[in-house]
């Protein structure tokens, strides 16, 4: 600081002082403009706590008849179709579970006997039965990974 007394000269330190002082009414303003209108409200909703006290409440909503209505034939139909379609994609989703599990299944057999046979074979051959086999465990994961992204969804 030594090097810079122009900032410790009484102007500087009032100028500065001046600045935050500022500032700080500039903050305050602020918060007064935004804080103001919620005030407000705030009363308003005391008062109108008071009026509801001493008086009820007027009803504001009507429920409409044609809320409470009984279905008619073209609605009955509608919400057949909508439960027969859902009905098919759970069927469907249920196959497709199924297929999973037994694809799994499979890929796990395979895999264990691809690895028994990988371990009896010399290290630098392989047989024509391995690499069969590998081709159907690819095979099988891949129809595996596309059964599982696909999604069947009820819209």
């Amino acid at each position: 600081m030594a090097s810079l007394p122009f900032l410790a000269t009484p102007d500087a330190k009032r100028a500065r002082r001046i600045s935050r002082v500022t500032k700080c009414l500039c903050v305050c303003a602020g918060l007064v403009a935004v804080l103001s209108p919620v005030a407000a409200r705030g009363q308003q909703t005391a008062s109108q706590g008071l009026q509801s006290i001493m008086m009820p409440p007027k009803p504001t909503s009507v429920i409409l008849p044609a809320a409470n209505r009984a279905p008619d034939a073209n609605d009955r139909m509608e919400m057949q179709q909508r439960d027969l379609k859902r009905a098919s994609y759970e069927a469907a989703n249920a196959e497709r579970m199924r297929q999973l599990d037994s694809d799994s299944a499979l890929i796990l057999k395979l895999a264990s006997e691809l690895k028994a046979e990988i371990d009896k074979t010399p290290q630098d051959t392989l047989s024509l039965s391995v690499v069969r086999k590998a081709d159907e465990i690819e095979r099988l994961a891949h129809n595996v990974q596309v059964k599982m992204k696909l999604t069947v969804g009820s819209d």
